[in-house]
């Protein structure tokens, strides 16, 4: 599996993992870790009863998620990406519409928008666009740069 987390030397620490088709699976399946190793930018899951290669073809492309009690405790000020999901978007007093994926590229991240009068628009996340996030309220205040947004 490719591995997305910030910290993968917990890894090998799992004795169980959910596998769902998004990030957002309402029904992922729980499967018992056998083992796990990694070899180079990627991990080699074994999962119990999963004992043949046409047994780990049947799990290709799903996602491996693990649950919240399993993940790598945060420090103040930090936050989960899945955290941001749903939160209303508000630039300069205009509300664009609601985070529907976050997007990891490597330079910073990118948040995925959808609704208002903008349709689906990709607003990067740094610290020059994000005035604040408000959990409580569910809203972020983006300052973005001119010309980013459609005409409306």
């Amino acid at each position: 599996m490719r591995v997305l987390t910030d910290y993968p030397e917990r890894l090998p620490q799992l004795e169980s993992v959910y596998l769902g088709d998004s990030p957002e699976s309402t029904s992922p399946v729980k499967h018992a870790v056998a083992g796990l190793r990694f070899n180079k930018d990627i991990a080699l899951l074994s999962l119990a009863g999963c004992h043949t290669r046409n047994d780990a073809e049947l799990l290709r492309g799903k996602i491996v998620l693990i649950s919240i009690d399993q993940a790598a405790p945060l420090n103040d000020g930090e936050y989960y990406l899945f955290d941001l999901i749903g939160l209303r978007v508000i630039a300069d007093q205009i509300e664009i519409g609601c985070i529907k994926e976050v997007l990891q590229t490597g330079a910073n991240d990118v948040y995925v928008v959808h609704g208002g009068d903008f349709g689906e628009v990709l607003l990067p996340a740094h610290d020059e666009t994000i005035v604040n996030i408000d959990f409580e309220a569910q809203t972020i205040t983006m300052s973005l740069p001119e010309g980013l947004l459609p005409a409306r």
